[in-house]
């Protein structure tokens, strides 16, 4: 929405009773002569090749969660299986002929004998790095342009992806060092996207924009899982690492090539589209300068509820991404075929939603319908509230592979909806410092993928129905503990902190004005 005079709704301070209120007092100008159409522009460009991009991205993060499974030797390295406990489910006609062995590999690939705690570390070893460049990550991007951090951080994980067939070969505790560095490496992404977004989304198409770049991650989950299970099946597993590897490094070409800090500096970008987006964005989207209010930050109510709201609903999600193989593996015996593609499945319907979630938000943006605040709790409480109902029936569906792989999809899908709420919410109540912002929630967010593949791995040691159910109702009272803390807390107005000295000063010029003397 562009508007006259050179305003944009970011370029005074929201109201405090009302976060939409800009969006009713500007006055807006003819939209037909200052919206350029999407199809085709500088800024939904921008959009796919981040879309693309994060598949990349998932792509490299998930591998592991699948070859795993071929990669360690079932026979020596869980033993429990020839146990009643860990047969509580017969190997049925979709399952392999071996239960839950490992399948077979092409001759001369190596296979280890790595238990299940082992493999547990091994699934979040990404996440120890991730944690490290989360924030330096945003802060730097902010200052920079995120073009070079997001370009050069899928680069730098994509190479070192190439090397975990030899890292493997060489014990565990390198492969745990290795998918540390690619972690540190990849940890930098989503804040740079971030830095980014606040200089390319006009404020009306913020959901739409960051929905679909950011829903590359369940596409990339479920284009990688099931390709990965082809992978290692034709080809062995080291295959795999191989092929992302190589993808990563094709993507990051077209990348630096393509892409642009801002539009300003964009070489392809139209004169109308350029003054469209800097008009609306107005003074925010500009670099938030070396300095950044750190103690209002950590003193900020809404910050604290993205952050806790973030942690549990990616305790679910880093659950089933890095485990959930396993779990079609050794308790409903799926081959690592059909493992594959189911993992897989709940993906497609995360992605889709958070693509649709995000047209939907901006819908009622736009027609006035309902605050940015209620939006966001909306889509928040929807994507966190509903999958941990759907992660309790998975726990209580017993050896059903129909009833197990339906309830996933339905969790997955409904919690993309989450996409539209929580996780871009940091642009609404900071817009200058969001790359900042989401380094900081990504960072506490992080430490779920850290820990929940090591709680999983310590609570399915016997491969039990019993065991896969606390991880299931664990993973659920978690994610419903994070819809309340945001329904509570959660807030869609620019923060006083987050605006320009000149921007705070109105804001106190106009509260003065509107008290009575």
């Amino acid at each position: 929405m562009a508007l006259q005079n050179g305003y944009s709704i970011n370029s005074t301070p929201l109201d405090e009773s009302r976060d939409t209120s800009l969006l009713l007092k500007k006055e807006v100008v003819d939209l037909d002569d200052s919206v350029p159409p999407q199809c085709c522009s500088a800024r939904c460009n921008l959009a796919i090749m981040m879309f693309f991009g994060f598949s990349v991205v998932y792509g490299l993060r998930v591998n592991l969660s699948v070859a795993m499974v071929a990669m360690v030797n079932g026979t020596n390295s869980q033993p429990s299986l020839n146990s009643s406990v860990g047969h509580e489910c017969p190997v049925s006609s979709h399952g392999n002929n071996n239960g839950s062995q490992t399948p077979d590999q092409p001759d001369g690939i190596p296979q280890y004998s790595w238990d299940s705690p082992t493999q547990g570390l091994l699934l979040g070893a990404f996440f120890f790095g991730y944690l490290l460049t989360q924030i330096p990550g945003g802060y730097l991007a902010g200052h920079f342009g995120g073009s070079i951090f997001l370009g050069g951080g899928v680069l730098g994980t994509a190479a070192l992806t190439l090397l975990t067939p030899l890292a493997a070969q060489l014990g565990p505790y390198w492969l745990f060092g290795l998918r540390a560095l690619e972690g540190f490496g990849e940890g930098v992404t989503f804040p740079a996207m971030m830095a980014m977004w606040a200089r390319w989304a006009p404020p009306l198409e913020r959901s739409r924009l960051m929905t679909l770049s950011g829903s590359g991650a369940n596409f990339g989950a479920f284009v990688a899982l099931p390709l990965t299970g082809f992978i290692c099946h034709s080809l062995g597993w080291p295959a795999v690492f191989y092929i992302c590897g190589g993808a990563g490094c094709i993507w990051t070409v077209f990348w630096f090539i393509l892409v642009s800090d801002q539009p300003g500096t964009h070489p392809r970008i139209s004169t109308r589209e350029k003054h469209y987006i800097i008009n609306s964005i107005g003074k925010d989207g500009g670099a938030h300068g070396w300095s950044v209010p750190l103690l209002p930050m950590v003193l900020s109510v809404p910050l604290w509820a993205i952050i806790v709201s973030q942690m549990c609903a990616n305790w679910g999600y880093y659950t089933l991404l890095t485990s959930l193989p396993t779990y079609m593996d050794t308790v409903l015996h799926f081959d690592l075929r059909q493992n594959a593609f189911l993992s897989a499945l709940p993906y497609l319907g995360g992605w889709a939603f958070s693509v649709i979630s995000g047209v939907v938000a901006d819908s009622l943006l736009e027609k006035e319908l309902l605050s940015i605040t209620a939006v966001r709790k909306i889509f928040t409480i929807t994507g966190l509230l509903l999958p941990a109902a759907f992660l309790v029936a998975v726990g209580y569906s017993g050896c059903s592979g129909v009833l197990a792989v339906t309830f996933l999809t339905l969790s997955t899908t409904v919690g993309g909806t989450s996409a539209a709420g929580v996780f871009i919410n940091q642009i609404d109540i900071a817009p200058r410092y969001a790359g900042v912002l989401l380094g900081i929630t990504n960072t506490f967010g992080t430490i779920p993928g850290v820990v929940a593949p090591i709680v999983t791995g310590y609570l399915t040691k016997d491969h039990s129905l019993a065991g896969w159910r606390n991880v299931f109702c664990l993973s659920a009272g978690i994610s419903a503990g994070g819809a309340l803390v945001f329904t509570l807390f959660g807030s869609g107005k620019v923060q006083k902190w987050a605006l320009a000295e000149e921007d705070q000063e109105q804001a106190e010029t106009e509260r003065d004005g509107l008290i009575p003397t």
